[in-house]
């Protein structure tokens, strides 16, 4: 089923009980919730491993509200074989952000990272640590008619009220792409949590309130879809918190 969020907002409104302006509001609760990120590329032969490991995560019942797994298709894998069609320029940048910032020892596929933190554990069959952690605020998202996300943070710390970056994604589920060429030629590859839509927005460092248009995901066939939220601070791309969940 080819679902789009313009689709969704007007399914959704006519739905009894459902508020016209807020079609679906989520929250996290205080203690943070880590985001389960990959970095990963239809161009790389260790990946599929890597994506149908992540895969079983829906299963999980604390998912969203424990843990929040992502999949970032990055770019720099293009030019040597075949191009993704989920990759984007932004989640390179966002990866080499993290090498940047001593978070991640060096650019690579697959890569994760768990809290903002690099996680090697998958390479040796070892379980990620997926439990929220420290009382660090509430963060809620606003699904409005337009569509737009009012997302809004109500931190524990003054610490966390300084100049805050808000980003917002959308995840497709039930993914088929059958690879033409590259390392993974002939293989018809299975995939969710990727992200087919990313926006972020900078707001003064009083604001913790933030606006964002709903980004139209990429043309691609999914079975569902998630939305997620998250708010980082300064130029560091670590989430401080994190909120998730099924868009209806």
């Amino acid at each position: 089923m080819r679902r789009h969020v313009g689709a969704l907002c007007l399914a959704l409104a006519a739905v009894p009980g459902v508020n016209a302006a807020t079609l679906a509001t989520y929250e996290s609760p205080v203690e943070q919730v880590p985001l389960l990120e990959l970095y990963t590329s239809h161009g790389c032969s260790s990946c599929p491993p890597a994506d149908a490991w992540l895969s079983k995560l829906a299963a999980r019942p604390d998912l969203w509200q424990s843990f929040i797994p992502l999949a970032f298709h990055v770019d720099y894998w293009d030019d040597l074989g075949w191009p993704d069609r989920f990759a984007s320029d932004s989640f390179s940048d966002r990866q080499r952000q993290y090498a940047h910032s001593g978070r991640l020892s060096s650019v690579y596929t697959p890569g994760f990272l768990v809290g903002g933190r690099e996680w090697q554990g998958w390479f040796r069959g070892q379980a990620p640590d997926l439990r929220t952690g420290p009382a660090v605020g509430r963060l809620s998202l606003d699904l409005i008619d337009g569509p737009t996300a009012l997302i809004r943070f109500a931190p524990t710390e003054t610490r966390h009220t300084g100049r805050l970056t808000a980003h917002l994604a959308i995840l497709g589920f039930g993914l088929n792409s059958s690879i033409g060429a590259g390392e993974n030629r002939g293989r018809d590859l299975a995939e969710d949590f990727v992200v087919l839509g990313y926006r972020a927005s900078r707001r003064p460092a009083s604001s913790l309130e933030w606006t964002i248009e709903v980004p139209e995901p990429v043309a691609a066939e999914t079975s569902h879809q998630a939305i997620v939220a998250w708010v980082s601070a300064g130029t560091d791309p670590a989430p401080v918190q994190a909120v998730a969940g099924w868009l209806p």
